[in-house]
């Protein structure tokens, strides 16, 4: 579990990937799976909390990473009832100046793994700069993406949430709002997720992903109905007869004009 000093589990030999890291098969990468607690939702308006990371390798969990941080302020109350994070757990935690520099030697050579990666990545990558420092060019591999593309809604869950895909998965470890927690039930479901890539999709390197990706973005979006300027597009029976007549009508004005 996270305690209020830095805490960096080593579990076995961490293997850095050579240089070319796009071409090297998904089952000889490292991936670095990371959760970060917050007392908000935006870095211009919130802090870091706490800091998990779990490194993998070939379904192995081969090192641990896990910090409280102390933000600099205070804790809300909505925040403290969500994680269980409270101001008095983080009065000694070390701030976050302290804390990544360990994390991101933690992860050097490896995949950057998150469930909704956006939201770490900001976070993170603000820290960072707040720090004067330029963020690492990792790789980052989002598993609500690839959920997105992977499960299917609603034949095996309502959703992609980490919770969800967990209890689908039976991960050992149960996400609970906290970092650690939470990296260690993603990596678990990123496992399995690849996993189905692998034998579904035919999909070994991180080159086969990027393209494997868009091409399941593109087909979304083309079925997504198109967007008719000054109209909302619902996705709805009405709204699309409303987009066709607004269609009908400029041919006619055009005709006529």
């Amino acid at each position: 579990m996270s305690v209020g000093r830095l805490t960096v589990v080593i579990m076995a030999d961490v293997v850095i990937p050579a240089p070319g890291i796009r071409s090297v098969p998904l089952t000889d990468l490292d991936f670095t799976v990371v959760d970060v607690e917050t007392t908000g939702w935006a870095p211009e308006e919130a802090d870091i909390t706490e800091i998990g990371a779990v490194r993998v390798h070939g379904g192995t969990v081969i090192a641990e990473f896990g910090s409280l941080v102390n933000p600099g302020t205070p804790v809300p109350q909505a925040i403290t009832e969500l994680t269980g994070i409270s101001d008095q757990m983080l009065t000694a935690a070390p701030p976050v100046d302290a804390v990544l520099p360990g994390l991101l030697a933690f992860a050097e050579g490896s995949v950057l793994a998150a469930h909704n990666a956006p939201f770490d990545l900001r976070f993170l990558t603000a820290a960072c700069a707040g720090m004067g420092h330029d963020w690492p060019g990792f790789e980052v591999l989002d598993t609500v993406r690839l959920a997105r593309h992977l499960m299917a809604t609603p034949q095996e869950v309502p959703d992609r949430k980490l919770a969800t895909l967990a209890t689908f998965f039976g991960t050992p470890v149960r996400p609970s709002h906290r970092a650690l927690d939470d990296a260690r039930a993603t990596a678990a479901v990123l496992g399995e997720l690849l996993g189905r890539l692998t034998d579904r999709e035919g999909v070994m390197t991180l080159e086969d992903l990027d393209a494997w990706l868009a091409a399941r973005d593109a087909e979304a979006a083309a079925r997504r109905p198109e967007k008719v300027p000054g109209t909302r597009n619902t996705g709805s029976h009405a709204g699309a007869l409303l987009a066709g007549l607004l269609a009908r009508l400029r041919r006619r004005l055009r005709r006529f004009g």
